[in-house]
């Protein structure tokens, strides 16, 4: 039996974003890797239009993926860079608020790029460009063996190593598995880690937009009692402007707004949507989710570590999800390879115990600083909306303030790993 085992370092589940960059890292410590997946992405044919996943990489995530050697295979022709992001509240349609049109129409933040001194504060692009990107590295890569086709059929223990059956029957063996397999992670069962878990009582439906005019240079959310109304624009292809739109609402009100046909909802779009949507062309693709948040009661079992959404997911409101995911993986990249130095086994739990310690705050943080939002968007109160509305005039008007939130927004302040640390300008 044991020569029918392949022996490697680390075996990766889960060959996403946060899985494949974990591997390019570690693959830089000379480790021997094992990236296992069922399925992957297929290549971006020249001109096809932008898939329905996408997302806003911040500067650090960015950064990584510089350092990381991944950035420069995305295609240059899939990502925006857009300059700024905005957060408003739309006015209220009736009750005491509805007559205060000059606090609704101030209750606007608008943080911009040159605030920081910088041309952009990140790129919106396809989940499948970052991820392709990825794996182009990953191939460039001779001590990464990327195994795809294949679940896990089962997981046993051994003395110094655990060992994963894989459904085509080969055998793999590792000092650590990764689990980078979502958030319905087999590898958090198979450790038999617990997690906390709540559904929020709105759903999500994205829709694929083409649309007129010039690029838009930024992104924006619109804050509804409702849920908020999202926009986010994507690169120019063969001379068509696309982009993403966002409507968070009941569960009702989305299977209401799935079921129109595309010439009805581009007509809803227009109406709900804020004045700043530009006019919409074509509706090209719908899909909708529930929205829910969890998180692991702890990051590491025996001989595995979690990572990304198989550890922790986030209401999606601000697009934080994927950027926590890659500095998740930043930090365990090199924690793992200050283990190598200090000649610790990858799998020990004090070097996986701080891995955790650095993500867990920051991670829980978020994931409040999210419920925050969605929970005070939400109520319609009078005094609370007249004190969003002010609250929002003046996180705008306030300088310092402002440019804090932006940094903490782009991933220049927080807890940022040396691999993420973006260059002062």
């Amino acid at each position: 039996m044991q020569d029918k085992i392949k022996h490697v370092d680390v075996v990766i589940v889960g060959a996403g974003m946060v899985g494949a960059t974990i591997a390019c890292g570690l693959a830089q410590h000379n480790l021997r890797i094992a990236l296992i997946d069922r399925a992957l992405p297929k290549s971006i044919k020249s001109g096809e239009p932008p898939r329905i996943r996408v997302s806003a990489l911040h500067l650090a995530s960015e950064q990584l993926l510089q350092n990381l050697g991944a950035w420069a295979h995305i295609p240059k022709d899939r990502a925006l860079a857009y300059s700024y992001l905005a957060v408003k509240e739309m006015p209220a349609k009736s009750g005491f608020v509805s007559k205060l049109p000059d606090i609704t129409s101030w209750a606007t933040t608008r943080f911009e790029a040159q605030d920081l001194g910088r041309e952009h504060l990140g790129h919106i692009l396809e989940n499948d460009a970052i991820q392709l990107g990825l794996l182009d590295r990953v191939a460039e890569l001779p001590n990464i063996e990327l195994v795809s086709g294949v679940t896990i059929e089962s997981s046993e223990l051994g003395s110094d190593k655990r060992m994963l059956t894989l459904s085509d029957g080969s055998v793999m063996s590792a000092d650590l598995v990764v689990g980078a397999d979502g958030a319905q992670s087999q590898m958090r069962r198979i450790a038999g880690i617990g997690q906390f878990s709540e559904s929020y009582t709105q759903h999500a439906m994205v829709v694929s937009i083409t649309y007129k005019g010039g690029v838009e240079q930024g992104t924006w959310q619109a804050f509804r009692p409702e849920g908020p109304l999202a926009f986010l624009p994507l690169p120019r292809i063969d001379g068509v402007n696309y982009g993403s739109l966002v409507w968070y609402d009941s569960p009702n009100t989305i299977t209401q707004l799935k079921g129109l046909s595309d010439a009805e909802l581009r007509q809803k779009l227009q109406a709900i949507y804020p004045q700043e949507l530009p006019d919409i062309e074509q509706i090209l693709q719908v899909a909708s989710f529930p929205l829910a948040k969890s998180h692991a009661q702890q990051y590491s079992g025996e001989r595995i570590v979690l990572a990304g959404d198989a550890a922790h997911t986030i209401n999606p409101l601000a697009g934080q999800g994927v950027n926590l995911g890659f500095m998740d993986a930043a930090v365990l990249i090199e924690e793992l390879g200050k283990a190598l130095i200090n000649d610790q086994a990858l799998s020990d739990r004090a070097v996986l115990k701080n891995y955790e310690k650095q993500r867990r705050m920051f991670n829980q943080l978020m994931m409040s600083g999210m419920d925050a939002f969605y929970y005070g968007f939400s109520n319609r109160s009078a005094p609370v909306q007249i004190i969003r509305n002010i609250g929002l005039g003046l996180a705008h008007r306030s300088g310092p303030l402002k440019q804090k939130v932006l940094e903490y927004a782009t991933g220049l302040q927080g807890s940022i790993p040396k691999l993420a640390k973006v260059s002062d300008v």
